[in-house]
């Protein structure tokens, strides 16, 4: 292999390591495609994997009669599953968008034996096969359902580059050689303020995980549409909370009329459970999730047979936990069981202060979704209506969620209230007077505080006070 060709397989190798959402990855493809800075993304890659084929074809024609040193051929072998890769991302992606409209039921892989054959052709050693055609999905599924994450704003860059680390890790060929099947032990938290879209983050490593390849049937072993179960703990009352994690056996308690499976149940051992508002679980609770976490076992309301969970646990919530944590309310080993990582979604006023364009994008997506096809016209009108209206400094406290709802009100009635409580001047919409408490004066203080932030927590994370503190403050200026 000539010293050109070693160089250039080399930086395909280290491509191939890096993260896809990071600069790293980009800097690598440019150079070793020697595009320039400005070129387009797409316009990179195209031509990278063109000239990987090319060199790939060069090398073997020419070295094809004479054995390679064992450094080369390794190098030769990252090249090939490079191109193999790529050569088949948009029919995976033809299979990813097939398999959500099935739904549960396991689509075929309709070019299964077309990647087995070109691995096998390769040089690939057989027992591997199979598994790069499971790690090809799951890198291709990874890379589907986090891009769907819109908005070009540092923060939101940079949440991508942390969802991909947090299912193939910081390092892949660590992952690729040690944790491929053992994630479930990498339980995830995920905070963020009502309405960011921390749902659709933990839907994204939840819909992602490693998913074996049956080369005799030609299907994966489940639809990763199974794979990923979800509950919101706020919408139970806390005396059913155990039965629908954990299930229940009939006659547990009154209405228990037959045996109810919970969601550590339903959740299939290549998946994932996704349990939002996990700062509402009563500690009771919290010490079950715990033993679910550490022994990997439950049992439900009513039984004492123990039953075996073999999933991810990605938890998140909107309050504060360092102040859950003070008062008591979130236990500490809990906490730290359940923090393998912590992944933060920004809030839309911080992506529209680094990016005011991202508003463009994500009017882009709030319209599709609303109207099920693309419309130029309605976001242009929409973008227009915002930027002409929207109040000076508006902090969108609903976020993404209340984005959405401008959307659908301007629609309806070309109007929007906006809700935000907006001071004329710097000061704090608090009255001075020389006849206020120092009480009286934090009340009005954390009144204004909640107006601008819309919860508790974050008035009390500001205050630096108690949390039931601030509540009482708040609801005594009626807010």
């Amino acid at each position: 292999m000539k010293p050109s060709e070693r160089e250039f397989f080399t930086t395909v190798r280290e491509a191939i390591f890096a993260n896809p959402f990071g600069p790293k990855r980009v800097e690598l493809d440019r150079s070793a495609a020697r595009m320039p800075e400005n070129a387009a993304l797409a316009e990179i890659l195209d031509r990278l994997v063109a000239k990987v084929g090319g060199t790939i074809a060069a090398v073997e024609q020419r070295d094809g009669g004479r054995a390679l040193g064992r450094d080369d051929l390794e190098l030769l072998k990252f090249g090939k599953l490079f191109y193999i890769f790529h050569l088949f991302c948009d029919r995976y992606d033809e299979h990813i968008r097939t398999q959500i409209k099935s739904g549960e039921e396991c689509c075929r892989l309709n070019f299964g034996r077309d990647v087995m054959s070109m691995l096998h052709n390769s040089g690939i050693p057989e027992v591997d096969i199979v598994r790069f055609v499971s790690l090809f999905f799951q890198m291709r599924r990874a890379y589907y359902f986090i891009s769907r994450i819109a908005g070009k704003s540092d923060c939101v860059m940079e949440l991508r580059r942390t969802l991909w680390n947090n299912v193939f890790t910081g390092d892949i060929r660590l992952y690729d050689r040690y944790l491929w099947d053992r994630m479930e032990d990498f339980s995830t938290m995920i905070l963020g303020e009502t309405g960011t879209g921390k749902g659709m983050a933990a839907a994204a490593i939840g819909r992602s995980g490693y998913i074996p390849y049956n080369d005799k049937t030609h299907t994966f072993s489940e639809s990763f549409a199974k794979t990923f179960v979800s509950i919101n703990l706020s919408q139970f009352p806390e005396q059913l909370i155990e039965s629908e994690l954990f299930g229940h056996k009939k006659g547990a308690f009154t209405g228990a009329v037959e045996n109810h499976h919970g969601i550590f149940a339903r959740c299939s051992p290549c998946g994932a459970i996704f349990i939002d508002e996990i700062g509402d679980v009563a500690v009771p609770v919290q010490i079950k999730l715990l033993q679910v976490l550490q022994e990997r076992s439950f049992s439900p309301v009513g039984s004492h047979r123990q039953e075996k969970f073999s999933g991810r646990v990605i938890a998140a919530t909107n309050k504060n936990l360092e102040t859950l944590l003070k008062t008591g309310e979130f236990r500490e080993d809990f906490y730290y069981r359940l923090c393998s990582d912590v992944i933060e979604v920004p809030p839309l006023r911080q992506r529209l202060a680094e990016n005011p364009e991202e508003l463009r994008e994500l009017l882009d997506v709030v319209v599709r979704r609303i109207t099920g096809e693309e419309s130029d016209e309605l976001i242009e009108k929409t973008y227009d209506y915002i930027l002409r209206h929207q109040p000076e400094n508006y902090q969108w406290t609903g976020n993404i969620r209340e984005l959405e709802q401008c959307v659908r009100r301007f629609l309806l009635k070309n109007s929007y209230d906006w809700q935000q409580a907006h001071p004329a001047d710097n000061r704090a919409g608090v009255t001075l007077n020389n006849k206020l408490t120092a009480q009286q004066l934090l009340a009005q203080y954390s009144a204004y505080l909640y107006r601008q932030h819309g919860t508790y927590e974050e008035v009390a994370r500001i205050m630096d006070l108690d949390r039931r503190t601030v509540r009482k403050y708040i609801q005594s200026q009626g807010s």
